[in-house]
């Protein structure tokens, strides 16, 4: 479908904008010094010596903070570019996609501001995480416009170009740490979580603060109506709603300002939250989830997370989350192409099942799965199955998906016809990509060759993705793809970054929610 003149105008100047020449004569200096140690030296040169900051940083420290300011303030310029584009999208694909945009500059934002704020006390840990998740919003927003085929080869070039993803990698380098910082677990969870929530996630019985009933015993009859009740709340406490018993047929945002939100089901076979969203229907990825959270600290337990839309209507998201910290216990993810959304941040999901057919353990967090039941489903006609598609866009970025101690097996609509279609651990959605499966059981579904290319040569030698001592039929690596990037882990010390205690700080905050979880291998 055409987009209007006026609004090609628009997007053409927003890349002259944001994308300046850089061949300029800039005094040698501190600055040029440092930013020759970043990946685009240019860029950070430019905006150094072109931003509201004109000192020369005296160690790397400041230096850090400045960067991280120069992204902030490029940020914001692209932030209210984008906004002002939303009147001259003309139709609702293209404002689907944009509005995907805005949301996720507004979160890129947020991001970037933990990392400055005094009053936050935060780990190198816990800034490249932020960092991480405001370059993979950025990704997001220009996969949008594709998967949608919204007149891409006109917005997609301002999109790119407007440097904030350029000094946002220069950021995440100067502030690598790697994946080896030594984490902790405690009654079988991260330390992140709280001893109040491991205490909740271990009773038999919780006290809600609010009851949805669809027969009208609770506060609500909608779990909508409740997070808008919890919205009003003062505070940032720990907040719990009981879902009852039923099938709720809703689509549900918990945003960014809506903290430490739990919902606790009675069982995942009995509260079903579901919808029906899809990139088929005219939705984008993003914006396909069944339940959407960025909230930090959410906890669900004891509910199913849904998305009928069917294998014929291609990406259609159960659940998407972007939420930090945040615990997932007994829960099921029902779907067919991208049926979880690991988004961005740090997460941890424990004895939970997940269905899908293609890449449907998905996304750019840090995360771990532990004693998770994994289930291929029977996908179209000529389909592969692939379990991930991991979306690590940078070298330095402390993300991946972790999988340990869980179980990789056929659904019951798969078996019958289990030869028709193979099975792939994985395949690598962007340049980095990096999955492990670590003493798992692989059923006879895993195809020999085990993971699976996403396009000709692509990310094969950059990619990482890993195998340690799993078991099962599916589980011989001796006849596995032969990339530079894939490997059979033998050191347990490699194996055990991977660990909930080491991957996602797991001691550090896991505690508090009571969720048992298993801290190393």
């Amino acid at each position: 479908m055409a987009i209007k003149l006026s609004f090609f105008v628009l997007l053409i100047s927003f890349s002259s904008l944001f994308f300046p020449i850089l061949s300029i004569n800039i005094f040698d200096s501190g600055i040029n010094a440092w930013c020759k140690k970043t990946p685009y030296p240019d860029q950070c040169k430019y905006f150094m010596n072109h931003g509201s900051y004109h000192f020369a940083p005296k160690n790397k420290i400041d230096f850090k903070k400045m960067a991280v300011k120069i992204a902030l303030e490029r940020a914001l310029h692209a932030e209210t570019y984008t906004k002002g584009l939303g009147v001259k999208c003309s139709n609702e694909l293209e404002r689907a996609a944009w509005s995907d945009c805005v949301k996720l500059y507004e979160s890129t934002i947020l991001q970037l501001n933990k990392t400055l704020d005094s009053n936050t006390k935060c780990t190198d840990f816990d800034i490249q995480t932020w960092l991480s998740t405001a370059m993979t919003n950025l990704e997001t927003c220009q996969t949008g416009f594709i998967e949608l085929g919204v007149n891409s080869d006109y917005i997609l070039p301002s999109l790119m170009s407007n440097n904030v993803s350029e000094l946002i990698c220069n950021t995440l380098s100067l502030n690598n740490i790697g994946s080896n910082m030594k984490q902790t677990y405690k009654d079988g969870f991260p330390t992140w979580v709280s001893p109040g929530d491991r205490k909740l996630l271990q009773l038999s019985s919780i006290s809600p603060n609010l009851v949805v009933a669809q027969d009208g015993t609770g506060n609500f009859l909608t779990i909508k109506a409740a997070l808008d009740a919890a919205a009003k709340r003062s505070g940032n406490e720990r907040f719990v709603i009981h879902v009852k018993r039923g099938v709720y047929r809703e689509n549900l945002e918990i945003g960014n300002k809506m903290k430490n939100i739990m919902l606790v089901g009675d069982g995942m076979k009995y509260t079903i939250i579901t919808g029906s969203r899809s990139v088929g229907g005219g939705s984008t990825t993003f914006n396909s989830g069944t339940v959407v959270v960025t909230g930090e600290g959410f906890i669900a337990q004891g509910i199913t997370f849904r998305n009928t839309a069917g294998p014929q209507n291609h990406q259609a998201v159960a659940l998407r989350s972007g939420s930090d910290l945040s615990v997932f216990y007994r829960c099921g993810f029902e779907g067919y192409q991208d049926t979880l959304y690991v988004h961005s941040q740090r997460q941890f999901y424990k004895e939970c099942y997940i269905y899908g057919t293609v890449d449907f353990i998905f996304g750019n967090a840090a995360v771990v799965l532990q004693n998770c039941m994994i289930f291929a489903r029977r996908p179209m006609d000529k389909q592969k199955i692939t379990i991930t598609a991991q979306g690590r866009t940078d070298p330095n970025q402390n993300t991946g998906i972790s999988i340990h101690n869980s179980r990789v097996m056929a659904a019951s609509d798969l078996r019958p016809v289990l030869g028709t279609f193979k099975t792939f651990l994985g395949r690598p959605w962007k340049q980095y990509s990096r999955t492990v499966f670590m003493k798992t059981y692989l059923d006879s579904l895993v195809d020999p060759a085990g993971w699976l290319e996403w396009d000709g040569d692509f990310a094969l030698s950059t990619l990482y993705y890993g195998e340690y001592r799993n078991a099962g039929p599916g589980a011989s690596t001796s006849s596995r793809v032969k990339w530079s990037g894939y490997r059979v882990i033998t050191n347990s010390n490699e194996a055990a970054r991977f660990s909930v205690e080491n991957f996602i700080a797991g001691r550090s905050w896991l505690p508090a929610t009571n969720v048992p979880f298993r801290a190393g291998l």
